[in-house]
């Protein structure tokens, strides 16, 4: 149905839309529930008051619709590349969000994350050499 090339080129602007709405989506929910502040769990009212507040947060219903774009193109890519494939290539999005945390929400990222994030994407770049799928389409 698609060329290779074509396939490859496909998945790749997939992979990119979900580990952008991915991280978004995360960063989003992140600035709305520090806005709503800790949740409580000493009485079951103020449970329902931190529910309430956070069902009618706009910035944790951007982060959810973002997350369900993630989601839409998830399931997408998987209908055309392996998973094996897909999650590796979609951690591309850790490094993103430790880096959102610490330039957007002020978080402090110690040398350890850092280093992490640096093998995070030496192992991306190792998934990106594989073939998108190994096993034919049904």
């Amino acid at each position: 149905m698609f060329s290779n090339r074509t396939r490859r080129t496909k998945t790749h602007l997939m992979v990119i839309t979900m580990v952008l709405f991915s991280s978004v989506g995360n960063i989003l929910l992140s600035i709305g529930m520090k806005e709503i502040g800790q949740v409580s769990l000493a009485s079951p009212g103020l449970l329902v008051t931190a529910f309430l507040r956070t069902v009618t947060s706009s910035m944790v219903w951007l982060g959810i619709s973002c997350l369900l774009f993630y989601f839409v193109s998830y399931l997408l890519v998987l209908t055309w590349a392996d998973y094996s494939y897909v999650m590796p290539a979609s951690a591309v999005g850790y490094p993103i969000v430790t880096f959102f945390g610490y330039a957007i929400l002020s978080e402090e990222v110690s040398l350890t994350v850092w280093t992490g994030v640096i093998l995070i994407c030496a192992g991306v770049m190792l998934v990106e050499r594989t073939p998108l799928r190994t096993t034919e389409p049904n």
